[in-house]
């Protein structure tokens, strides 16, 4: 459901604050390094502004009473006036350096913690990723650091300085006036808790109002999507009353909110002015029975503000406080986690190289969010170097499963994956999968250029290797018709190009890569019959020398394959060239060329 604007915050969790939850929180302080004096410095300057702001009443005051009995104490009152220049300008200069060494300890904290939180997503295994949603970890790299960045920014100091104001602004009341003190306490925090829970009760029947306007978008964007069926349909009538019984709803929440709301400014005109009004009286009555004197009075009514008006924000950012160490909490998590061992040098050296004999033997697998369904059962299978094995069976028969474990992406069950005769466990990840490429049905295009998108296969390649790469990917004179040539934007996702463009800019990526094992999962299925052709091609020549596992529907792509393995339910139940499994009689193989033939004939 789409939600109202500018609620994510809103909906971030709430930790408690204890022990526990403090010390995890006190794991992002770690990544400040060497920034850490900054924050210390920034603390000193928070005390020093809050100092300054309590001493600014007191002064106010004093320069009051310098009128005292109708006369003017010129003398004293240039002093004080001077002095509360003063204390505004150094206030001033303190606060400009507080929120400048707070921002800049923010940021270059939390360009470690994005770039550690980062790096541990992108090494996680193939498993995590099976739990976890795109949205929900990208909301823990948006959101979440936002979070941790406006408490780091703002909410730590102004918490710390409401909080000192609070305690210091309540001992000056004393001193001024224990009597006067008593009634303020008797009223002020109460009103100001009732203004801030009054407050928070409107910002949630806000939301509400929101979160249906939000919903009734999504009947007009459906409505106009499909406005093909409703017109088919002839149910304009339906649709027309559907979304006029949302904006009734709307309009009923809006005007209960707008009740709302004029309670609000009804309780502050009444209780808050009220109080006030209350205490100055008996400000007043004291000054009048000779108790306290007209500046004190001043003085007192402005430690009254400021002490209310921090009560009334310490609630809000108490909250703010535990949004952040919840966000805080999520994002360890992921700091937490273990994460695959990957070479993250940036080098391309490879320290054993592979000639790409592949061996599965005995092997069991089954999907860690699907532990109920086995996929693969005492799976074997040989494929000797520079062999083209082609594997094929009903969907759901575990070909693709064979291609994520070649690949190291899941951990087995039982049984063994061998490469040139040693367990794959033997190769470090990064030296394995550097030796193999993989041109998928679904080709995903980086938003960068044509020449980026290739040399993503080796990064640092020269524009002379990925001109080659492309030529032999029959990529080269589409790339080349372009007014921009290989600097040409793919667009997101690779939207610019056609399909058959984007499997031949994946083949010249593979091309530039150079492996000695080659995975083609499903390459041509989804193209039209000159693309088709195309691709076909390029990846004829590109699986020249190499290991080559070929995933395919279309059988008529695989007839000239070294062997065709055939699995069903997880195990092999057929192997051999196309013509030794055409020629079994009762064969899946042959059962399923067959229905491909009568197809292709029906069309």
């Amino acid at each position: 459901m789409a939600r109202g604007f500018n609620t994510e915050t809103e909906d971030l969790p709430k930790a408690k604050i204890n022990k526990d939850s403090l010390k995890t929180g006190m794991r992002i302080l770690s990544f400040m390094g060497p920034h850490k004096w900054k924050f210390i410095i920034g603390l000193i300057f928070l005390a020093l502004t809050s100092a300054t702001a309590l001493a600014f009443p007191l002064l106010m005051g004093k320069m009051v009473d310098t009128t005292g009995g109708g006369k003017l104490d010129m003398e004293s009152a240039n002093l004080l006036g001077a002095a509360l220049i003063g204390i505004l300008l150094l206030q001033s200069v303190f606060s400009y350096f507080r929120v400048y060494l707070f921002v800049n300890v923010t940021e270059n904290t939390l360009a470690g913690l994005r770039q550690a939180v980062y790096t541990k997503l992108i090494t996680m295994p193939m498993t995590y990723f099976g739990q976890k949603r795109v949205g929900e970890l990208n909301s823990r790299m948006s959101t979440d650091i936002v979070q941790v960045q406006d408490t780091l920014t703002t909410t730590i100091a102004e918490f710390l300085r409401q909080f000192v104001i609070i305690i210091g602004g309540i001992a000056f009341l004393i001193v001024i006036s224990p009597k006067l003190t008593m009634l303020m306490i008797a009223i002020i925090p109460f009103v100001a808790l009732a203004l801030v829970y009054f407050g928070r009760f409107i910002r949630k029947a806000s939301r509400e109002v929101q979160d249906t306007v939000a919903e009734s978008n999504t009947i007009i964007e459906e409505t106009l999507q499909g406005i093909t069926n409703v017109k088919a349909f002839a149910n304009e009538f339906f649709e027309i009353k559907r979304y006029g019984k949302s904006a009734d709803e709307i309009a009923q929440k809006a005007i209960k909110v707008g009740m709302y709301r004029g309670l609000f400014a009804s309780f502050i005109i009444f209780c808050l002015f009220g109080s006030l009004v209350a205490m100055v009286w008996y400000g007043v009555v004291l000054v009048i029975k000779g108790d306290l004197l007209i500046g004190q009075l001043i003085s007192f009514v402005f430690y009254t503000v400021f002490v209310g008006a921090s009560i009334g924000g310490f609630a809000e950012l108490y909250t703010q406080i535990q949004k952040a160490i919840g966000a805080t909490e999520r994002l360890v998590e992921i700091l937490d986690e273990k994460a695959e061992t990957v070479d993250l040098s940036g080098t391309t050296a490879i320290s054993k190289k592979i000639e790409g004999k592949v061996s599965f033997e005995n092997v069991a697998f089954t999907y860690p969010s699907r532990k109920e369904m086995q996929i693969l059962k005492d799976f074997s299978f040989k494929a000797a170097k520079g062999e083209t094995i082609a594997i094929v069976g009903p969907s759901g028969a575990g070909k693709s499963t064979i291609v994520s474990l070649l690949l190291k992406f899941y951990e087995l069950e039982s049984g063994k994956i061998l490469i040139d005769d040693k367990d794959s466990k033997e190769y470090g990840l990064t030296d394995l999968r550097n030796q193999m490429a993989m041109v998928p049905q679904d080709v995903l295009l980086f938003g960068g250029s044509i020449r980026e998108n290739i040399a993503y296969g080796k990064p640092g390649a020269t524009l002379e290797e990925i001109i080659e790469a492309a030529k032999q990917a029959n990529a080269h004179n589409f790339i080349d018709s372009f007014p921009e040539k290989y600097e040409t934007l793919v667009g997101e996702r690779g939207i610019k190009l056609s399909g058959g463009q984007r499997q031949r800019v994946a083949i010249a990526r593979a091309v530039l890569k150079n492996p000695a094992i080659l995975i083609l999962d499903e390459a041509t299925s989804s193209l039209d019959s000159e693309s088709e052709r195309l691709v076909q091609e390029a990846l004829d020549k590109l699986m020249v020398g190499r290991t080559s596992f070929v995933i395919a529907h279309r059988l008529a792509t695989i007839r000239k394959a070294d062997k065709i393995v055939v699995i069903d339910k997880g195990v092999v139940i057929e192997s051999g060239t196309h013509e030794q499994l055409i020629a079994a009689e009762n064969g899946l193989y042959r059962s399923l060329s067959k229905l491909q033939f009568e197809s292709a004939s029906l069309l």
